[in-house]
């Protein structure tokens, strides 16, 4: 299998409302197909996840469902942010303490990201090669891996050449 990008850069052109419409309604596809329930809340956490192609941390998620919703507590979002997680439809980025919404929703897959240092937008791989040499090289320390999370930091397109644009000014 080929490498393949899961979820882009947004871009000036990118429909964002498009986007978040098509995960939740592949969210309420996986579901149904499944027979678990999609909750209103489950979607709305869903919903804020996906609002940026940046990830988001559970209190920030927490603070904007209590603008929508009176008695909105840290372990309903916590519960509906566990939910989206074992079914695939969100990933939690480590070392940000932070969620993304899965690119390919309730397919099981390690998850490569790039995150950009200067404004933390996120893309996700998902390469298979990548994932069967992580695997390959644990088995040689004697280690069974259960589950990756591969995370790197740089600088997004749209960084990059904000920073080239000011070199540029200053020489």
């Amino acid at each position: 299998m080929q490498a393949e990008v899961l979820s882009r850069f947004r871009r000036e052109r990118h429909d964002h409302r498009r986007c978040v419409e098509d995960a939740l309604s592949a969210a309420e596809r996986l579901c149904a197909e499944r027979g678990l329930r999609f909750t209103e809340l489950r979607r709305r956490v869903l919903e804020l996840v996906w609002r940026g192609h940046r990830p988001v941390r559970a209190y920030d998620v927490l603070a904007r469902l209590a603008r929508d919703r009176r008695g909105a507590a840290p372990p309903t979002v916590y519960r509906a942010l566990d939910f989206l997680l074992e079914n695939g439809l969100v990933h939690r980025i480590e070392s940000l303490n932070a969620y993304v919404g899965c690119g390919e929703p309730g397919a099981m897959h390690a998850g490569q990201f790039l995150i950009c240092r200067a404004c933390q937008a996120t893309a996700e791989l998902d390469d298979p090669a990548i994932s069967r040499m992580v695997t390959k090289k644990a088995r040689t320390l004697g280690f069974s891996a259960d589950r990756q999370t591969i995370e790197v930091t740089g600088l997004c397109p749209a960084c990059r050449a904000g920073k080239e644009i000011a070199r540029a000014r200053r020489a």
